[in-house]
């Protein structure tokens, strides 16, 4: 059944706050933005807002949410493009680089919200680390495929490396930043299966999903 023009307009209104708060969110901060400013760009009142978000840090938590799902996407999809255990680990580093080469980037969006929500027992930082757990998680299952050998520990290395990668990425040449991260996780492929360079090429992965 088709959705009735209102109906239409409230999800419209919904997606236009999330849109405006996504953009600004991730290029200029949380703590920075207020209220007003995401309803006077999103061309919407205060009154639709609420009626979407019972406020700020639901309307954050929404923010994370999209960029969550948008990753667990990027990442499905590198996995998917490869066959060996080896070429897959390939393929999500690769995807990685891409996002740190993208324009406009400016960082992990998690780790972004993790320094403006300090407090471990915040909603909003209890949702970053929420995400962590699950890309760690991910990557210690891809290791284990590609070798039974410290499975565990090699992941942790490698989302060291991400972390510091997304750091610099918007700091300094993020060429640069991502050959220096894709040596890295070589060599952590080498360290855990004596194999690191399964195929000459990392498969592309196109994607406009900033990374965790």
């Amino acid at each position: 059944m088709n959705a009735s023009p209102e109906g239409n307009s409230t999800s419209e209104a919904r997606a236009r706050l999330l849109s405006t708060a996504t953009r600004i969110f991730y290029s200029e901060g949380i703590h920075s933005v207020g209220i007003d400013r995401i309803t006077a760009e999103a061309k919407v009142t205060r009154a639709t807002l609420y009626r979407h978000f019972t406020g700020k840090e639901d309307l954050v938590l929404a923010y994370l949410d999209q960029a969550d799902q948008g990753i667990r996407r990027q990442i499905a999809a590198a996995r998917a493009s490869s066959r060996s255990a080896v070429d897959k680990v390939h393929a999500v580093a690769g995807s990685i680089t891409q996002s740190i080469q993208a324009p406009g980037f400016r960082g992990c969006a998690f780790l972004n919200a993790a320094a403006e929500y300090a407090d471990p027992a915040h909603p909003i930082h209890q949702f970053v680390l929420a995400h962590r757990q699950w890309f760690l998680n991910t990557v210690t299952e891809m290791l284990a495929e590609s070798s039974d050998a410290h499975a565990g520990a090699a992941a942790r290395h490698l989302v060291m490396l991400r972390d510091g990668a997304m750091a610099a990425g918007c700091l300094f040449d993020p060429t640069l930043v991502s050959e220096t991260f894709l040596r890295g996780v070589e060599g952590i492929l080498l360290a855990s299966t004596g194999s690191a360079t399964a195929s000459e090429t990392v498969p592309s992965i196109t994607t406009t999903d900033q990374a965790p």
